[in-house]
């Protein structure tokens, strides 16, 4: 059975503890709230030395935070560890004045909150503390059904009110109703009138449309004439249109030879450039580089070397998809300021796990960008037994007296102008060190998040 099986919250006790020991008494949910709550607050009241170690951490979260993501972990620290018990609720007794006096001396003030004396008891445990338990949740309880029967009588008393709101409606709705039933009686009346005056207008209308038929019927033979005509006009009109479209396609036809041969003088044009490139290159002996301008900086060991000052190659962003867009650039160089990227990522390592973490997942992002990556770890000595660096990765060390920042400023200052470099940092004086000599500075999540991806 794993850990996470046998992981419960002892303020709810849903699990026994050993025979030899009186089992925690289980608390009302509204107390276990408050007792996690106060712990919660008081927690950054305790030195942090006298933390528990697993306490530490969730001492660190934002206080409307930690008994939301701690609790759990709090209420284990509570059961089990009567030390930090008995810190936490000397504070919460302190601030509770003489209601805390109060829960120590075992005396229950008539108008106190029952939740927050059971809360402070469980946290003290006065004599009779567990007496206090049993009575505020009897108290809790009462407070539940009380609101709830509350709760009911208000949602009694609104039904009615509705109630009583639909009847008016309604009544006011059935004078509606009657007078509109009034309305359209004499509607109706009117309504048969106007219908006989329409039956003579009809016999009218049907007169004059025996007339207008055989007009139409006149006129009927003019148009049949009319639509001869047009249609041995559009027989002409089609016949100019087939001619217009057979000029059209010899035109098109003309147009792509022109581009033919356009495309042709474009090849033999790119043709002789790059035959012209290759002897250039012959003419002058250049054989591929064996040295990077990085490895110049990581040979070197100068404290002050020459400052450059390239054009700006990129623009400033921190969205981590650009990290991504840069890397492939021909050519690119990706410089990590190490330390500053994992202690965001896995500060809980040591940082020999930090380092070699970091330095395989450089060996995937190398692998698969084919991009030159370069990462600077501060150290006044070089660190012994390191793993061989993946390939495609360069693993530097500061020197006594100079910074990893220094280290990044050097590398960057050591690149040609134009080429793309990408210094991953979220230092701010390091981003706006490098971004000063053209390279491209990313936050760490950047890479943090690339890392993840892969």
């Amino acid at each position: 059975m794993s850990a996470a099986e046998h992981a419960f919250d002892p303020l709810r006790g849903e699990s026994a503890e050993p025979a030899e020991f009186l089992p925690e008494p289980i608390l009302p949910e509204l107390v276990r709230q408050r007792v996690i709550a106060l712990a919660a607050a008081l927690l950054t009241t305790i030195p942090y030395d006298e933390l528990p170690p697993a306490l530490r951490k969730v001492a660190k979260f934002a206080p409307n935070r930690r008994a939301r993501l701690g609790g759990l972990t709090i209420a284990s620290q509570l059961s089990m560890d009567p030390v930090f018990r008995q810190r936490i609720s000397a504070r919460a007794v302190a601030e509770a004045g003489d209601l805390g006096d109060s829960v120590l001396a075992g005396v229950t003030p008539a108008a106190a909150d029952p939740v927050e004396v059971a809360a402070l008891a469980y946290l003290s445990r006065p004599e009779g503390w567990r007496d206090l338990l049993i009575s505020a949740g009897e108290a809790v309880q009462v407070q539940v059904e009380t609101a709830a029967v509350a709760e009911l009588v208000r949602e009694a008393e609104a039904r009615a009110d509705r109630a009583e709101h639909d009847r008016t409606l309604a009544k006011v709705e059935a004078d509606k109703l009657r007078a509109e039933l009034s309305r359209l009686r004499d509607e109706m009346t009117g309504v048969q009138q106007e219908s006989r005056a329409n039956a003579k207008t009809l016999r009218e209308v049907q007169a004059a449309l025996k007339r207008a038929n055989e007009l139409l019927a006149i006129e009927k033979g003019r148009a049949a004439k009319a639509v001869h005509d047009h249609d041995a006009e559009l027989r002409k009109l089609r016949s100019k249109l087939a001619d217009a479209e057979a000029v059209k396609d010899d035109a098109r036809q003309a147009a792509r030879d022109t581009r033919a041969i356009d495309e042709a003088r474009i090849w033999l044009l790119l043709e002789t450039i790059g035959q012209a490139a290759v002897g250039l290159r012959r003419e002058l002996g250049l054989d591929p580089a064996q040295m990077l301008p990085a490895d110049a900086v990581a040979s070197a060991h100068a404290q002050t070397p020459g400052a450059q000052t390239p054009a700006t190659r990129g623009l400033d962003s921190d969205d981590p998809a650009r990290l991504g867009q840069l890397l492939a650039l021909p050519k690119s160089h990706l410089i990590v300021d190490g330390y500053n990227v994992t202690k965001r990522g896995f500060a809980e390592m040591s940082l020999e796990q930090q380092r070699n973490r970091l330095v395989a997942a450089l060996g995937l992002v190398a692998a698969q960008s084919g991009a030159e990556v370069t990462v600077v770890f501060d150290g006044a000595e070089r660190v012994h037994g390191l793993p061989p660096a993946p390939r495609g990765v360069r693993v530097l060390f500061s020197h006594k007296g100079e910074t990893a920042d220094e280290l990044i400023r050097r590398l960057v200052r050591a690149e040609p102008p134009g080429r793309p470099l990408v210094v991953v940092s979220s230092d701010r004086e390091v981003a706006d060190g490098v971004k000063r000599h053209g390279a491209y500075p990313m936050g760490s999540d950047s890479l943090l998040k690339r890392i993840s991806r892969s």
